[in-house]
């Protein structure tokens, strides 16, 4: 029995090592909360006085006050109404989920970027905009995310952008 066991377990070492990192991991499934959605998910803050809180609850208490309406932010846990988010300094805490939207924003990270007419460096520049400034996303393809701010639609490497993921597209 123990020679059966010994033997076993030497073929599903070599099976598993045979399979990619990521089966290995079992990092295939993505996670889902409470809500239905995944996780993790990029939102924006609707309110313009939001508070982020230690726990996921009012009688926690308050870690930061945020100002800052359609600031991108991550969602990463769910806990009935509360929301657990990150922001694009990394801090994390909790908000209710009254105080956010699914509108998907962005804010340019970094020094003051162009946005062209179209997604090329080639193309003609649209907008000028400094670090921190945040526009809705509109699509992104590839490298690319077209925004819109204060009304004017322009594309941007999303390399210079907090609140899209590496190889999301949008349409």
């Amino acid at each position: 029995m123990l020679r059966f066991l010994s033997i076993l377990m030497l073929f599903s070492g070599i099976f598993i090592g045979s399979l990619p990192a990521h089966a290995q991991t079992g990092a295939t499934a993505q996670r889902v909360g409470e809500s239905g959605q995944p996780l993790p998910r990029l939102i924006s803050l609707a309110a313009s006085k939001a508070f982020m809180r230690s726990g996921p609850g009012r009688q926690y208490p308050i870690l930061w006050v945020y100002e800052r309406v359609h600031l991108p932010l991550e969602v990463i846990d769910e806990h009935k109404a509360w929301r657990q988010v990150r922001d694009h300094e990394g801090t994390t805490g909790w908000m209710h989920v009254s105080l956010l939207s699914s509108r998907r924003t962005a804010m340019i990270i970094g020094t003051t970027r162009r946005l062209y007419a179209d997604p090329s460096p080639a193309s003609a520049t649209r907008l000028i905009a400094d670090a921190g400034v945040i526009g809705e996303v509109q699509a992104c393809e590839g490298i690319w995310c077209r925004l819109e701010i204060d009304g004017t639609e322009g594309w941007i490497e999303r390399r210079y952008l907090w609140g899209v993921y590496e190889r999301e597209t949008i349409d």
